[in-house]
């Protein structure tokens, strides 16, 4: 699977492809829930969604890079073989990495609008059904492929620039 075009083949395309990633959900998610809490869309609800984005990414990046990603891959490798196709690997990849990541960024999210507050785990209870299916929904539809789509035009440009080399 590492050699996949579609796939980073090193650390420094891993950080893109992460990145691409973590910042079209964060810049999702945080407009959607913020919007869900707001009357109306104004100049002062986008200001509050700029305001969030970058705290949310920051930590996103940190919680996906060192728990949920690698912990969605090792439950993806006890679950596939080498036999097992691109996409199923990819699939529980992603279900795996979204269930993690919305468990922890529908907590970090009410802490960031609301504070530590009596009412954090009925909230989560409340939001965390929405934000798994928007963002699974979001990922395997439309993030996951337009990063996998990055990262083959990157290997292709790779691939003629090697040519031009020899």
């Amino acid at each position: 699977m590492q050699q996949d075009k579609r796939l980073p083949h090193n650390g420094k395309e891993g950080l893109l492809f992460g990145w691409l990633i973590v910042t079209i959900t964060v810049m999702l998610m945080t407009s959607y829930n913020v919007m869900l809490h707001t009357e109306h869309f104004t100049l002062e609800t986008m200001w509050t969604i700029l305001k969030i984005i970058p705290g949310m990414w920051i930590i996103a990046m940190i919680l996906e890079g060192a728990i949920f990603g690698r912990l969605a891959e090792s439950l993806t490798k006890k679950l596939t073989n080498d036999s097992s196709s691109f996409h199923k690997k990819v699939l529980l990849r992603i279900v795996f990495t979204v269930i993690g990541m919305s468990v922890a960024m529908t907590f970090v999210g009410d802490i960031i609008a609301n504070g530590i507050h009596n009412e954090i785990f009925s909230n989560w209870l409340a939001h965390w059904p929405y934000n798994f299916a928007i963002v699974l929904i979001a990922e395997i539809l439309l993030i996951q492929p337009l990063a996998r789509q990055v990262m083959v035009k990157l290997h292709e440009s790779k691939d003629r620039q090697a040519a031009i080399v020899r």
